[in-house]
């Protein structure tokens, strides 16, 4: 017995470290930008996987669709354009100075990009506990716009992550350090990506989010801030209201909560309490929150006179 024990561990550790090499040659090349060289790997790859299986797998296959979909493309014009934009000074063949702009925007090739996403796809449910995974799935739904997607993808993670109750694994499946913090910074992180796109249409989408956090997370203060600003902006003021005393009496000193609560009694024109909660955020923020809050003093001071 003791033996073919030893056989079984001697097996187990030679397929883990085969697995590791396919893992640390493809980073290599990777690093390299050896394109051909990563494509014969794969290749080799994906044949051993269907034996033995390989979660580094889906995520190096992911890497590399993902990074050879990608195109810069650039252009110039007489008005800012695209994703970012440079202003620059050229001549005309008569020597005058024109000024342009030089555009800048990433575009991805479908196909090679959808490879990558049904790879991925494949190794989440084969490994739903891989956080990566899934978090890569999303900053591509996000980085090509698919809102649809981003935010379903999103709320998955956030139902699973009471499945298994935190216990998210990482690269190498290594088990993630404070996992619960880790997601729910992470998934707040893709709120700001939504607000800061600017498209009052993705306000359902925060919402979504932001309920789906609560329904399992019911003291998470940014999500509850989230919820309140959507409400805010959709004129939804006692709802706003509403969220916010929750999220006041979760953390009482929390300036950004004080803030909004400042902000939505200024917005329905309740000067004595918006000042109010200036005067509180004086009282408990740091030097450039309390700046804030004085100018806002001030100026409504001024305006009262």
């Amino acid at each position: 017995m003791k033996t073919s024990t030893a056989v079984c561990l001697l097996v187990l550790f030679s397929v883990q470290a085969f697995g590791q090499s396919y893992s640390h040659r493809f980073d290599e090349l990777f690093g390299k930008n050896d394109i051909a060289a990563q494509e014969k790997l794969l290749e080799e790859w994906e044949k051993d996987v269907n034996k033995t299986d390989d979660p580094e797998f889906y995520t190096s296959y992911f890497n590399y669709c993902v990074k050879n979909s990608k195109k810069e493309s650039i252009w110039t014009s007489d008005n800012p354009a695209g994703k970012s934009s440079l202003k620059v000074t050229e001549k005309t063949e008569t020597g005058e100075d024109v000024m342009v702009y030089m555009n800048f925007e990433t575009v991805y090739d479908k196909n090679m990009l959808n490879k990558g996403f049904e790879t991925i796809a494949e190794g989440i449910k084969k490994y739903p506990a891989r956080l990566d995974m899934r978090f890569g799935e999303i900053y591509m739904y996000g980085e090509t716009a698919d809102y649809e997607k981003f935010t379903s993808k999103i709320i998955e993670t956030v139902e699973y992550s009471d499945t298994i109750k935190n216990k998210w694994l990482w690269t190498n499946n290594l088990p993630v350090e404070n996992p619960e913090k880790f997601m729910l910074d992470a998934v707040q992180d893709y709120q700001v990506t939504l607000y800061s796109s600017g498209n009052d249409n993705l306000l359902d989408n925060m919402e979504l989010i932001a309920e789906s956090v609560l329904k399992f997370y019911p003291e998470h203060v940014e999500s509850l801030s989230n919820l309140s600003l959507v409400y805010s902006i959709k004129k939804q003021y006692d709802k706003a209201f509403a969220v916010l005393s929750k999220a006041e009496e979760i953390a009482p000193r929390d300036c950004i909560i004080l803030n909004n609560i400042a902000q939505l009694y200024k917005l329905t024109g309740d000067t004595e309490n918006s000042l109010k909660y200036y005067k509180l955020i004086t009282k408990y923020g740091d030097p450039k929150q309390k700046e804030l809050a004085e100018t806002q003093i001030n100026g409504t001071n001024a305006r009262q006179r």
